[in-house]
């Protein structure tokens, strides 16, 4: 029996602002322009996957999304409310740091390498958050930080080290301390692919879990099958632009660009 805090949220809406929406975002580092007008929708308790080669600028977007780069210009609305900025082009920043936090706490990130505290016990790092950012009582924290490492499968890791746990572990960790900041959406940055193949599968079954409960996600990866399975829509980036986007089914089952038939191919191959 699930407590209130780690109950799944309801299913997709349609009628409501759109979690995140991100509208013709430009990205560049110098002369090199990484995201070339990307507009992107995620509804509550939709799952987003974002596909393509390395360098084509998926990673960067979900850094986007939360505000952890900076565009240089269009449009990040979480819930209907637009992010403010100030100044133009490669100097534009946001304007209001209280509503960056505002907006990012309830964005929660899980990293490629996991990026647990090493002097933090696991049920430390999973608590720190919602105790020193939100002020939320330890007790209760505490509480819901241990129900959730049981959830994704290491409740029994709650006063280890994260040097003594595996891989799998400690992202199985990673994604329990950010879901209890309590978010409104995940967002995953290549979470298996620091992972060795049978690693991999503990972190995919957590994450289709997460599915099943339709939670809004974002999930940046190498992972076809994973992206398939978990998916309510899928965008190919190829060069920092949408080279094609819909549902898994007809994304995978039915490509329409040559771009995308020789990237699945490549990737099925692998």
């Amino acid at each position: 029996m699930h407590t209130e805090s780690v109950s799944s949220e309801p299913g997709p809406e349609t009628g409501a602002a759109p979690v995140i929406e991100i509208r013709d975002l430009r990205k560049s580092y110098g002369p090199l322009e990484v995201l070339k007008g990307v507009s992107m929708t995620a509804r509550r308790g939709h799952v987003i996957s974002l596909i393509g080669s390395s360098g084509s600028g998926k990673s960067t977007l979900l850094r986007c999304c939360n505000l952890l780069e900076n565009s240089q210009s269009g449009e990040i609305l979480f819930q209907g409310e637009a992010v403010r900025w100030k100044g133009q082009g490669a100097a534009r920043i946001p304007a209001d740091r209280a509503q960056v936090t505002r907006m990012r706490t309830n964005l929660s990130m899980v990293f490629q390498q996991f990026n647990l505290w090493s002097h933090m016990t696991i049920l430390q790092n999973v608590m720190e958050a919602p105790v020193s950012v939100l002020r939320e009582d330890r007790a209760v924290v505490e509480d819901r930080a241990r129900a959730l490492l049981a959830k994704v499968g290491i409740g029994d890791k709650a006063d280890a080290w994260p040097a003594q746990l595996s891989g799998g572990q400690q992202q199985r960790a990673a994604i329990a301390r950010a879901l209890c900041m309590q978010p409104d959406a995940l967002l995953f940055d290549e979470p298996t692919s620091a992972l060795d193949p049978e690693l991999q599968q503990e972190v995919v079954r957590v994450i289709k879990d997460l599915a099943a409960e339709h939670r809004t996600m974002i999930i940046v990866t190498h992972d076809m099958r994973l992206a398939a399975d978990v998916s309510d829509h899928v965008l190919f980036l190829h060069q920092g632009v949408i080279c094609e986007e819909g549902p898994p089914e007809s994304l995978f089952g039915n490509p329409q660009t040559d771009r995308l038939r020789q990237f699945l191919s490549a990737s099925m191959a692998e």
